[in-house]
């Protein structure tokens, strides 16, 4: 044929037919073979030693999975085995060469008969190791005869040659029917792994007696006496009714606000539980884990196979999958406004625009009334704030109660929730003392409890604060009150009120002191600045009175001829009348007065002028600076009263910074930089100017920056030392910022200086920046407040039920919220899943509560029993399957003993009445009620060891696992044959 082509390759070339050549069953019982070869999987398998009792729960599984392919049918090949301890993988090299394979060993083993937590071949068949091969996830089922014993040959060979002694099943037929066929083979012997399942029970196989017929006519023993067939049965009972047992839920408080919402929430208050029972089933598996034939009867007649008479009772919980609960509620509607995009003029605005003109004209007439010099309304009474107050009433007066989104009695208590301060008459020294003292309880709070502090890590508020507040009343105000629209008119009151104080000078409960804390929330910030706004107000006012009441009094005393005493300035102060001064209207920017203390000083400053005539120019001292002299003069230094720098919050701080990396390295820009950052330098020189006439640069420097001005000893002309000092190196620079705001910074105090911190400026632009914030906006600023809640939420009720894993998770998950919760952007994925973590924990506490009460922790009346019951529930959550310690007769299995009793007296009456509603004839004799229902599951284990097939040959392990349900039949058995000779 070679010849052929070489010589005339355009003719036709014979198809010829290699038969050498592999087929695809012979590739794919090759690569089945690489497979185990890779695996290691290959040669005596014995020495694996039989796990310890409850080992296949507790102990590791490893899976390994590869693809294989039969022609173009995909399968997955998978190993699986328990893992071994080290010490154990040695004792391969000293076994026997004709030891039985483990797969074997372990069919007898009695260890782990049924393992609550275990692949499904592991309970029927005991093994600890195998391979199962399974079509492919889009690939048909094996359902055709012919294809099923093709995959068991080919898996027959590939051992065979391989010299494998693990097992190997294939899954056939429907994959949820969990139908397997497979085979291990050891040295002269071979297990087959057989399976029956059908949907209905024969009513001949629906008991011991029958079941134990099948298993001895599968082994075929003719050896007399038979030998003893070992036995292990288990029955599942499910309890499914809680009737008789208390939801351990609040129930609703009708006498407050929110009657009528379970779990009794309030505002300020975050609810937290179930609204439905969390456990929706409990099974109990009765064990009778040793039994042989004739100790026990069980058949279509007659059962000896009671409950109660059970060994070993174990317990498993089966949970309801997400049940509602209202913390995870709460928080889960709450984070759906943060994606909302209307703004609240959208809910608000129709009785808003219906009044606009009027108010319009309102505020006008107002404003021109103001100028008029023969006002015939008093002053106070025609100020802004009051044309605002009396503007929200007019709005609230002319919408309707249809459409207003929280009616009156709701919004009052929230806004006295918000601002308790309100309840009382608003006075300029309650409002000034509440929030010093909130702050005290806040810091021995921080004392006392760690918890205070993880607002810090959050990024959220103190929990004392007024944002907190404002979170929690917003969540549930969204929850209850009527969502979305709800909460827009709840922030526009809230905003409204935020002015009113500003207007009347007000301080903001539940506020710290000081500039903006740059570790809390920004809306925490914008407040915070806000209160200082009013704070700087209010000392100026203040301060201003005490100026026009001493003035007044020195008048007085001029008029009847008396000097003034100093003992009458301190009462000025305190003469200072609450309410809304026409000097806060008429502020110049020209004109500052800082505190009231000031006014002091500056007194202080004329007496000593009038001592001295050269020294009258003083003003604005506040003490020596460690008797330090005057480079060109003999009076001492002074630390002149400075303006405070202007509190800023984070976003003015980046804008801020990002104007001055705008103007760029170039001369003329990093001289307009200098110029920018030196407007508190300037106010300081100037200060200092005012509190020591003749001083010189150097005087303030040695102040202010002292390492910049250099001392050293020198000798004078007599030959003493004295010291010399001069400005440092950086100072003498030409062009120096210093030296040009030097020559330029005017003799004048403090008080009198332009404000560096403009309050009303920031204090309208705050104001701006809140009314402008849709409802969305409002609920992304107090997302960290409200996960901060939740948490502190979670750690309280997890104090109560003390469940460590749940502890575990609280702690993880506030770390992690850290790292969700700084960045500028949030991540809302990332939270939404951080939102479902924290419900998920949610509904392990209330498992455990709902477990607590069924079984009478509570009441605590043995110390004994309740410390095992704890015992005992905790390990409910924790593990998949219980033991009852004293089964029936144990703490735990009397009470479990006596919930089914209930079940099926609830049970037994509801069916009483169905009969007799349909007819009433009732048959004579005492129906008694069973303790426990018909079991939902059981499970028979049979073992023996025969020689198979013949009597002489070896005698080799044989099982038999049933199960039989309502709608299930399965037999699993594993029959052992000697292959030596047959």
């Amino acid at each position: 044929m070679n010849m052929a082509a070489d010589n005339d390759p355009e003719t036709e070339v014979f198809e010829i037919t290699d038969f050498t050549t592999a087929s695809e069953w012979e590739r794919f019982v090759s690569r089945v073979e690489e497979v185990l070869n890779d695996w290691k999987l290959i040669g005596n398998s014995a020495g694996r030693s039989a796990p310890e009792k409850g080992g296949y729960t507790t102990g590791t599984w490893l899976e390994k999975s590869q693809d294989i392919n039969f022609a173009d049918f995909k399968f997955y090949i998978s190993h699986f085995t328990l893992k071994q301890d080290s010490e154990n993988d040695n004792e391969k090299n000293v076994l026997e060469e004709d030891a039985f394979p483990s797969a074997m060993q372990d069919l007898l083993c009695m260890n782990n008969d049924f393992p609550p937590r275990a692949h499904c071949l592991v309970r029927w068949y005991g093994i600890q190791e195998f391979v199962v091969i399974t079509p492919g996830t889009n690939c048909e089922a094996i359902i055709s005869e012919s294809k099923c014993n093709l995959l068991l040959s080919s898996i027959s060979i590939a051992l065979a040659n391989s010299g494998c002694q693990v097992p190997m099943f294939v899954q056939i037929q429907q994959k949820w029917r969990r139908m397997y066929a497979g085979e291990c083979q050891g040295p002269g012997v071979r297990t087959d792994f057989e399976m029956v399942h059908l949907r209905k029970v024969p009513s001949q196989y629906n008991h011991l007696s029958g079941l134990l017929d099948i298993f001895k006519s599968k082994i075929g023993c003719n050896l007399s006496p038979p030998p003893p067939i070992n036995i292990a049965i288990r029955f599942t009972y499910i309890l499914q009714d809680w009737q008789q047992h208390s939801w351990p839920q609040q129930p609703p408080d009708f006498d407050t606000l929110l009657g009528g919402e379970v779990g009794g929430v309030e505002f300020g208050k975050l609810p937290f539980g179930a609204c439905e029972e969390p456990i929706s089933e409990l099974h109990l598996a009765a064990t009778w884990p040793h039994l042989t034939e004739g100790i026990v009867v069980d058949n279509d007649v007659y059962s000896d196979l009671e409950p109660l008479q059970a060994p070993h009772w174990s317990v498993r919980v089966r949970t309801a999958e997400n049940p509602q609960c209202l913390l995870g509620d709460f928080l889960t509607e709450f984070f759906k406004l943060c994606s909302k995009k209307e703004a609240t003029e959208e809910f608000l605005g129709r009785g808003l625009a219906e009044e606009e003109g009027q108010e319009n004209t309102d505020i006008s007439s107002a404003l021109s009334r103001l100028t008029e010099p023969t006002a015939t309304v008093p002053i106070s009474k025609l100020s802004v704030s009051n044309m605002v107050h009396s503007a929200r009433k007019h709005i609230r007066r002319h919408r309707r109660v249809a459409e207003s989104p929280l009616n009156n009695d709701v919004l009052n208590s929230v806004l006295l929730c918000l601002f308790p301060d309100a309840a009382g008459e608003k006075s300029s020294d309650n409002s000034k003392n509440k929030p010093a003292q909130s702050n005290v309880c806040g810091k021995a709070e921080q004392d006392k409890n760690s918890d205070y502090n993880i607002y810090l890590q959050l990024k959220s508020a103190p929990i004392d604060s007024l944002t907190y507040r404002l979170a929690l009343c917003v969540c549930l105000i969204n929850y209850n009150h009527g969502g979305l629209r709800a909460v827009a008119h709840l922030w526009q009151e809230f905003v409204l009120e935020l002015r009113y104080r500003w207007e009347n000078n007000f301080l903001i409960y539940g506020l710290a002191g000081g500039p903006p804390d740059l570790r809390c929330c920004l809306l925490h910030q914008k407040l915070q600045m806000l209160n200082c706004c009013i704070e700087r107000k209010r000392a100026r006012d203040e301060a201003r009175r005490a100026q026009e009441g001493s003035k007044q009094r020195e008048r007085r005393s001029s008029q009847n001829g008396r000097p003034t005493s100093d003992s009458t300035a301190p009462s000025a102060t305190k003469e200072a009348s609450s309410g809304k001064s026409w000097d806060s209207w008429s502020d110049s920017e020209d004109e500052f007065f800082e505190c009231v203390s000031d006014q002091g000083e500056t007194e202080l400053s004329h007496t000593e002028g009038e001592k001295d005539g050269s020294k009258n120019k003083a003003e604005g001292r506040l003490h020596p600076y460690n008797n330090t002299i005057l480079l060109n003069s003999t009076e001492p230094l002074y630390i002149p009263i400075t303006q405070e720098p202007a509190p800023m919050t984070e976003d003015l701080l980046e804008e801020q910074s990002e104007v001055l990396a705008k103007l760029g390295t170039s001369a003329e820009g990093s001289h307009l930089r200098a110029r920018m950052q030196s407007a508190c330098l300037l106010s300081d020189m100037e200060s200092f100017k005012a509190a020591n006439p003749g001083c010189v640069l150097e005087d303030f420097v040695r102040w202010y920056s002292p390492r910049d001005y250099v001392e050293e000893q020198a000798e004078d002309e007599s030959g003493n030392k004295v010291v010399k000092g001069e400005l440092s190196a950086r100072m003498k620079i030409p062009g120096n910022m210093w030296v040009e705001a030097w020559e330029t910074a005017r003799v004048t105090p403090a008080r009198r200086q332009r404000r560096l911190f403009d309050d009303t400026k920031e204090a309208e632009k705050v104001l701006h920046y809140l009314a402008m914030l849709k409802p969305a906006d409002v609920t992304r600023h107090l997302l960290p407040c409200i996960l901060h809640s939740a948490i502190l939420k979670l750690k309280e009720e997890e104090s109560i039920e003390d469940i460590p894993s749940v502890r575990k998770s609280i702690q993880q998950s506030t770390s992690q919220a850290s790292k969700l919760l700084h960045p500028p952007n949030y991540d809302y994925k990332k939270i939404e899943d951080f939102i479902n973590q924290l419900i998920a924990m949610e509904t392990v506490i209330t498992r455990a509560r709902s477990l607590k009460a069924k079984f009478s922790i509570c009441e605590g009346e043995k110390g004994e029993d309740t410390e095992e019951l704890e015992k005992f529930v905790s390990s409910l959550l924790e593990e998949p399957e219980v033991e009852v310690i004293g089964a029936g007769q144990g703490p735990a299995g009397s009470i479990i003993h006596k919930m089914f009793i209930n079940a099926q007296r609830a049970a037994l009456l509801s069916a009483l009445e169905e009969d007799l509603s349909s007819d009433r004839k009732q048959t004579g004799g005492s129906n008694k009620v069973p303790d426990f229902p018909p079991p939902a599951g059981r499970e028979i284990l049979l073992r023996t060891c025969v020689p198979r097939p013949t009597p002489y040959s070896k005698a080799l392990p044989q099982r038999l696992f049933c199960v039989l349900m309502k709608e299930e039949f399965r037999l699993a058995g594993a029959f052992s044959s000697d292959t030596s000779f047959f």
